[in-house]
């Protein structure tokens, strides 16, 4: 595209200009101009593209780094992307993000955490980030089903105290390894007789948590989901190129089977439908890898 466009002269990039009336306006003094409209959308097109390539060349540490600190100058709406990163990366992958942390910015994601946040969700994403898990397949039973009966009382008990600020619901979401988590909400059911996360309705956050450490690729599709509705706002959308990008290489074909499951259309011919261009055919490119 760029060697055609360069070797125009002036009479071929008129003859382009009439050629596509769909992008370009006469108007009464008889030239073509673009319509703005276009102008905008191609504009916003280019941007999409040169995002997702910029992340996708980026070290996976860098990467997560730049997200996470992204989130926190973006506020509240955008503090489930620190949640994503922490819960969803091993633990030697948040280790290398927040040591990436320290080089890009001269501070701890811990203290800018920490500083950042002043709600509910202070305690519970600060150890989140700071966490170091055990990824073995050993876990201890006992411990799992007292535990369970801990996060049982924390959420019926939600009316007098939030359980997103309970001490013993961080300690145990933020520390356990993932294996542990998922016997402990299988306690959970069996004692009152539904999964956790319908408890938590009122609690995205702790919702959110969850998901990222026991069942990501419900998570990520619920937020691929998110993405193509009609009237996302611009933070939903981004999220389809950070989703990809960030996934492409681990997991993303969990996602896809999720994410056929849930919705009854292929990832792939969502992406077809829904995004235009080169962005469209670079994600495809990424969603196909490992087939």
């Amino acid at each position: 595209m760029i060697s055609i466009l360069g070797k125009w002269h002036q009479d071929d990039r008129k003859s382009y200009r009439k050629g596509c009336p769909q992008f370009f306006i006469q108007d009464d003094r008889l030239f073509e101009k673009w319509d703005d409209r276009h102008v905008a959308f191609l504009k916003h097109e280019f941007l999409r593209l040169k995002n997702a390539v910029v992340l996708w060349t980026m070290h996976p540490w860098e990467r997560d780094a730049r997200l996470m600190k992204e989130a926190l100058v973006k506020g509240p709406q955008a503090y489930g992307v620190i949640i994503e990163v922490a819960s969803t990366r091993s633990s030697e992958q948040l280790l290398g993000a927040r040591r990436a942390y320290h080089s890009l910015f001269d501070h701890s994601i811990e203290e800018d955490v920490a500083y950042h946040i002043n709600d509910s969700r202070r305690k519970l994403l600060v150890g989140l980030v700071s966490s170091y898990r055990y990824e073995g397949p050993k876990v201890n039973e006992e411990i799992a089903k007292s535990e369970a009966k801990t996060l049982f009382a924390a959420i019926k008990n939600a009316d007098k105290k939030n359980p997103i600020e309970d001490e013993e619901v961080v300690r145990i979401l933020t520390t356990r390894s993932k294996p542990h988590l998922k016997v402990i909400f299988k306690h959970y059911k069996e004692i009152n007789g539904k999964n956790i996360d319908e408890d938590l309705d009122d609690e995205l956050s702790l919702d959110e948590t969850m998901q990222c450490l026991c069942t990501p690729q419900t998570y990520f599709s619920k937020v691929l989901g998110a993405a193509f509705q009609n009237g996302a706002d611009e933070h939903a959308k981004e999220a389809l190129t950070r989703v990809i990008v960030t996934r492409a290489d681990d997991d993303m074909k969990e996602i896809k089977e999720e994410y056929q499951k849930k919705y009854g259309v292929s990832l792939s011919k969502k992406i077809e439908d829904a995004v235009n261009g080169n962005y469209k055919d670079f994600l495809l490119t990424l969603i196909a890898r490992g087939e």
